[in-house]
């Protein structure tokens, strides 16, 4: 679907150490078929580092591969940035806090955030942000003039949190809340100082607490970590790095970075709920709560877009920063779960997000 540009400097797109895959099967059972397929999807996918990560009913298969060089730590021991793939974990959040009876999803957000200020007759609500109906725009006002300076390395980084609270309590609603469906990473955003504020915890702190550590998910953080660590990403060209993420005052909307590991720890959770922690809010976030689009063929949950498929739903969100690109997804009818990551930014007709969409689809 894509045309490859020249390869990596001193690789050669066809050489020995370009796109097999550098990383092994975690279960030494796979299915010869599964291998098959994601070396297939890794080949397929243009960019320094990609990793497939599939398991199914609990076997995992990971597969690595890219056009540059493997780097010194195994791709599969990486974390990637997930951009706003990390919705789905911060979608958990609200779940649980309102399943265990410490919040409810009617709470008005500035309330929270301003105990002194009014709240108007129609406020925006925490289920509001969460599902993209506050009437929010994507982004503030002014984040783009705060961030045109460093647009190429970390715009997000100038806009720190307490411009992201005032943006909202200052901000003026055209139509009311709960009307009308508009992805916002400022809606989630502002939910995260909500929640913080709410229990009077620092979010880092808050999410750790009743998401990270209860899944045992001990390789996803939410600042970067260093070269040893973190995945380095690239712009379009695909050689030229860029720096590691920083996300400012949006931390609910786009700081999480996991390894794949961690991240197929975190989507099994989902395809089968029971017995483990959180499993109400595991549940929860399956649930439709909205429709939209023509015949209401767009379906979107708590924390995640719904597609049909001929014996069960799909779930999928994606992600991607100024470097890396991000895919998650599960499939309870099948037992799959699948996380594809890869360190290029986005272009136009990439074949990233399709190959994963693909692969889960097929699972």
């Amino acid at each position: 679907m894509t045309t490859r540009p020249a390869p990596w400097p001193g690789v050669p797109l066809d050489g020995s150490d370009t796109f097999p895959p550098d990383g092994p099967s975690t279960d030494a059972s796979s299915d010869a078929d599964v291998v098959r397929r994601l070396d297939a999807a890794v080949n397929v996918v243009d960019a320094p580092d990609v990793v497939f990560a599939l398991s199914r009913n609990g076997h995992r298969t990971v597969r690595c591969g890219g056009t540059a060089p493997p780097p010194p730590v195994p791709r599969h021991r990486l974390r990637y940035e997930l951009g706003s793939a990390s919705k789905t974990f911060t979608g958990l959040l609200p779940a649980h806090l309102t399943q265990t009876g410490l919040l409810s999803a009617g709470e008005p957000a500035a309330a929270l955030l301003d105990p002194a200020g009014r709240t108007g007759p129609d406020p925006v609500t925490l289920a509001h942000l969460i599902t993209h109906t506050s009437g929010l725009p994507a982004l503030p006002a002014d984040f783009f003039v705060r961030a045109l300076p460093a647009w190429r390395t970390n715009p997000y980084a100038r806009y720190p949190a307490e411009r992201v609270v005032d943006a909202f309590l200052r901000h003026r609603h055209h139509r009311s809340p709960g009307t009308r469906w508009h992805y916002s990473n400022f809606g989630v955003a502002v939910l995260g100082h909500a929640l913080a504020a709410a229990t009077a915890t620092p979010w880092d702190d808050l999410l750790t607490a009743n998401v990270l550590r209860p899944l045992r998910l001990s390789d996803t953080v939410l600042r970067p970590g260093g070269p040893d660590a973190d995945a380095t990403g690239h712009r379009r060209d695909g050689a030229t790095p860029t720096p590691p993420l920083f996300v400012g005052g949006f931390q609910a909307a786009g700081a999480v970075r996991a390894t794949p590991n961690d991240l197929l720890t975190f989507l099994e959770a989902h395809v089968e709920p029971s017995g483990r922690p959180l499993t109400g809010a595991l549940r929860a976030v399956r649930h439709p709560v909205l429709r939209r689009g023509l015949g209401h063929r767009h379906v979107h949950t708590v924390a995640w877009f719904q597609h049909p498929t001929e014996h069960g739903p799909l779930y999928f969100h994606g992600g991607a920063t100024l470097g890396q690109q991000a895919f998650l997804g599960f499939r309870p009818d099948t037992g799959t779960a699948l996380a594809a990551l890869c360190t290029r930014r986005f272009r136009v007709r990439d074949a990233f997000v399709p190959t994963a969409y693909a692969l889960l689809a097929e699972a």
